[in-house]
């Protein structure tokens, strides 16, 4: 039996820190992306679509970090909900990063 099976108050709240870790740092890096995508080849004629792409990964992790919020605040509630598994938004934030990776992929020179 751990010490969170055994009520250890010290620990109660670490799944709910380290889902609330887990989600920030993917939603800065999506972020992080969407900044390198504004600053790579400033010099170049695709100005509008950098912008474009740059802004659906600032969406994208916006959406990110409140899914993350969301879900820290629901590991948080004691007792914790029967259903908790987050497997629609894990789900929307791994599409949406293979889509942004392929509209990427084919609308940026090489």
């Amino acid at each position: 039996m751990t010490n969170l099976e055994a009520g250890n108050p010290s620990e109660a709240g670490l799944p709910a820190v380290r889902t609330s870790l887990a989600w920030t740092r993917t939603s800065f890096v999506v972020l992080a992306n969407g900044v390198i995508l504004m600053v790579k080849n400033v010099h170049t004629s695709n100005g509008p679509v950098r912008l474009v792409l740059a802004g659906l990964a600032a969406a994208l992790a916006l959406t990110t970090y409140l899914i993350g919020r969301r879900r820290q605040q629901t590991l948080s509630q004691h007792p914790l909900p029967k259903r908790i598994t987050p497997s629609r938004e894990v789900y929307l934030v791994g599409i949406s990063v293979i889509v942004l990776i392929l509209l990427i992929a084919f609308a940026l020179p090489v």
